[in-house]
């Protein structure tokens, strides 16, 4: 069997294990990622709306809060720099109730305590000087809010981690691994082919097979393994030009953010997720679940016409909180929680993931004690 050490090995080729691989790369790190599947941000990475959030949905002094203003700070840099699609296009979040214009005045002040501090409170009038096809009570303004190819994302962090001589391994699958006092040993299967790779840092940033993962390996403490719950999320395309040119949410709902309408940079239109808890990952679009979709979007689109709703795609999120439970936070769990030296597991890495992805990275050095000031500037 072929052996081999390296500094630092990322196990998953999301966006967030393609950030922490450019991170650690970029301060020097020897680095391998390890991705199970032929290609990079094959799961849920590449199955969500690629919205850059603002940060006003999570809790003041959480991990989602903090990480994801201060990743949505870093990330419409990035793109900027690195010529990656993106729009700040802004978003609206719409009351069509009394009881909705309560919730909306809640967000406005959970989402200036994260440090949003351009949420504009605004009526029914001005909502529809903006949007005139919009059927809402009051909304909430949030210039803030964009969307970013993903894929061109990944492709230009990817692109920044080899140039720091990171290694991408596709096909690669841990197969089990044992935790040491000074480095973590994985038994990686690529084909008929196995390697022991041993690593000083491992980065487990595997999404939906985290805890899995976590459980290969020997000597790890069971205990610090979290239940993780799947939240199954349907989308499906609108016909023809979307009449919006911003995104429409509505109040957020238990589990996710509501049925929401987003954009893609060639401004189609989709709706979803609606949230679907499963047992198992599977990746087909019931098309009969989109009539409960009119429903839904006819409360703040009324003009929405019949048929013109089809099947797009789903994701599946990996969630530390089950149904019936408040949202859990981000856990990103190093060796002052379990005590394993090098170790990082990223567990519930879900949205605002992709928002948040450089900012978890750079939370992923300080508890690997890689100060920035070691950091190799581009």
């Amino acid at each position: 069997m072929v052996k081999e050490n390296t500094g630092a090995i990322v196990i998953g080729a999301g966006v967030i294990g393609l950030a922490c691989a450019r991170a650690l790369a970029l301060r020097g790190v020897e680095t391998i990622i390890v991705e199970n599947h032929n290609g990079i941000g094959q799961e849920t990475s590449s199955r969500n709306s690629e919205v850059i959030h603002a940060g006003l949905y999570y809790p003041p002094g959480s991990l989602k809060a903090a990480l994801c203003t201060e990743g949505r700070r870093q990330l419409y840099d990035y793109c900027q720099s690195r010529g990656v699609p993106h729009r700040r296009c802004g978003k609206l979040i719409v009351a069509t109730s009394a009881a909705d214009e309560e919730k909306l005045g809640k967000l406005l002040m959970q989402g200036r305590e994260n440090g949003v501090d351009d949420l504009v409170l605004i009526s029914a009038t001005q909502a529809l000087s903006y949007e005139p096809q919009l059927s809402c009570t009051a909304a909430l303004h949030s210039p803030a809010t964009g969307i970013v190819d993903s894929h061109a994302l990944m492709l230009a962090l990817l692109g920044d981690a080899e140039t720091r001589g990171a290694v991408l391994a596709l096909n690669s699958h841990v197969v089990c691994g044992e935790v040491g006092q000074d480095n973590i040993e994985l038994l990686i299967r690529s084909g008929e082919e196995e390697l022991l790779l041993t690593g000083t840092y491992v980065i487990n940033a595997s999404g939906l097979s985290a805890a899995t993962l976590a459980k290969k390996l020997a000597g790890f403490p069971n205990e610090h393994i979290p239940q993780t719950y799947l939240a199954k999320g349907n989308y499906y395309a609108l016909s023809g030009r979307a009449p919006f040119s911003r995104l429409i949410y509505p109040i957020p709902e238990e589990g996710g953010l509501g049925v929401h309408l987003t954009l893609d940079l060639g401004h189609q239109a989709r709706f979803g997720p609606d949230v679907e808890w499963v047992d198992s990952i599977e990746y087909s679009v019931d098309p009969g679940r989109c009539e409960r979709f009119y429903a839904e979007v006819r409360k703040y689109w009324p003009g929405l016409p019949d048929n013109a709703l089809s099947p797009a795609y789903c994701g599946i999120r990996p969630k530390l909180s089950g149904p019936n439970a408040a949202n859990a936070d981000f856990l990103i769990q190093g060796p002052a929680a379990h005590g394993v030296s090098g170790l990082i597991h990223l567990f519930g890495i879900e949205s605002p993931g992709l928002t948040s992805a450089l900012a978890i990275a750079e939370e992923v050095c300080k508890e690997l004690d890689l100060a920035p000031d070691r950091t190799i500037t581009s």
